[in-house]
């Protein structure tokens, strides 16, 4: 009983390791949706975050299942609840991505990005991605310096949304209000998406140490870098 309990609970982070890896799959698809105006692109991340969904139930199911017939104490609970938070930031993950492909279908034929920011929203959308992947490995790893230093990389996805919006206050801006409207949204679901992989890792450090990642000090540097800064 004991052996089978066990493998219930690895199979909960199998869940979110499988999450992270498809919203992190569907973060990069859709920005190639929306740089390069793809339509069928597009609607295939709009489409494949319904396995994200499907995927949070039944971890949901799992986690509600254990809890109810075993009653974990101390560790084992932390490890049940914590998960249940992760998957919430993950299915939140996998609704930004499909908020990107959705503004590449509204206004497919045009493309919703301007030239003079493709380099820009490129970059947040594989920053995005990279972020999402280091989240997946430290749920993997339970590697607490990992975590730790997610939050430190979240900062040059913060960079970029600022320098999103330098572009938006130019008074250079020629692309009208509409653009500057879809580029804003952009901006917002990048950073927010950045923000739920920062999220997942502190729920890991607070997993593995029943601590709080904001309570711990760390010198650990960011290696994710924004190109040219």
């Amino acid at each position: 009983m004991r052996d089978a309990y066990h493998e219930e609970l690895d199979s909960i982070g199998d869940g979110l390791v499988e999450m992270a890896r498809l919203v992190g799959s569907a973060i990069g698809r859709a920005t190639t949706a929306i740089l390069d105006s793809d339509l069928k692109l597009a609607e295939a991340v709009i489409e494949a975050d319904q396995k994200v969904d499907d995927l949070q139930h039944e971890l949901e199911a799992r986690a509600i299942t254990l809890l109810a017939r075993q009653q974990p104490v101390a560790t084992d609970l932390r490890i049940v609840v914590t998960s249940l938070r992760m998957s919430a930031d993950l299915e939140r993950s996998g609704d930004l991505a499909q908020h990107v492909a959705k503004l590449a279908r509204l206004r497919y034929p045009e493309r919703a990005v301007p030239h003079d920011l493709h380099a820009t929203i490129l970059e947040m959308g594989q920053l995005a991605q990279r972020l999402m992947a280091k989240a997946a490995e430290v749920i993997i790893t339970k590697d607490v310096d990992l975590a730790l230093q997610l939050e430190q990389d979240d900062d040059a996805m913060d960079l970029l949304h600022r320098t999103l919006f330098q572009h938006l206050m130019d008074d250079r801006w020629k692309h009208g209000i509409e653009t500057a409207v879809d580029v804003t949204l952009l901006g917002r679901y990048y950073e927010r998406y950045a923000d739920h992989a920062v999220a997942v890792a502190k729920r890991v450090v607070y997993l593995v140490t029943g601590e709080h990642a904001d309570d711990l000090q760390s010198d650990i540097q960011p290696t994710t870098q924004v190109e040219g800064a």
